[in-house]
């Protein structure tokens, strides 16, 4: 396919000026990668010169002696925390530790397990003719009809929930289309 000469003239045009953009643009990247460079080894002078000394001399004076400090604070509260611990923490926790154990070994013994056993039926027995406590009630079939009422009313709305909430899609019929005139 052929270009007119007019067109053909244009896009020489539009390339010339493409060129000469290309070539501005790697000046100006020349130029920036150098001021880039030269800001770089400004910085780094301003660095080793200025502020490394400053932030020496902080440290030095100010950080450093403020670790120390907390450093002492910090093994003086250890050491009063490690005397809190062994001095009434630890002799407290195995004296009840102890008491647990002897608690323990004394619910084991056969003849303690039965006079509890003994002592508990005795109340019970005691409360029951008093009248403080009233003997277990026996169950009868109201509870269980009850119980079989509740079930099916579950199910109930169990059923009627998972109707509603359904994707059914044959519920809607769709309109048959009618039958073309008979010609």
């Amino acid at each position: 396919m052929a270009l007119s000469r007019k067109r053909q003239k244009e896009l020489n045009r539009l390339k010339s000026q493409a060129e000469d953009l290309w070539e501005d643009q790697k000046d100006l990247l020349d130029h920036a990668s150098r001021v880039v460079r030269e800001a770089s080894r400004q910085a780094a002078n301003y660095t080793r010169e200025e502020v490394a000394p400053r932030v020496r001399d902080t440290f030095e004076h100010k950080v450093a002696p403020a670790v120390g400090a907390a450093g002492t604070a910090a093994r003086n509260a250890a050491g009063g925390a490690r005397d809190k611990l062994v001095d009434d923490v630890l002799p407290a926790m195995s004296s009840a530790l102890g008491t647990a154990l002897a608690a323990i070994e004394v619910a084991k013994n056969k003849q303690v397990r039965d006079a509890i056993a003994r002592a508990s039926r005795f109340g019970t027995d005691l409360g029951q003719k008093v009248g403080i406590i009233e003997p277990p009630k026996k169950s009868g079939p109201g509870k269980y009809i009850l119980i079989g009422f509740g079930v099916v009313t579950v199910a109930a709305i169990a059923y009627a929930a998972w109707q509603t909430l359904r994707a059914d899609d044959d519920l809607w019929i769709d309109d048959e289309p009618e039958a073309p005139p008979a010609s």
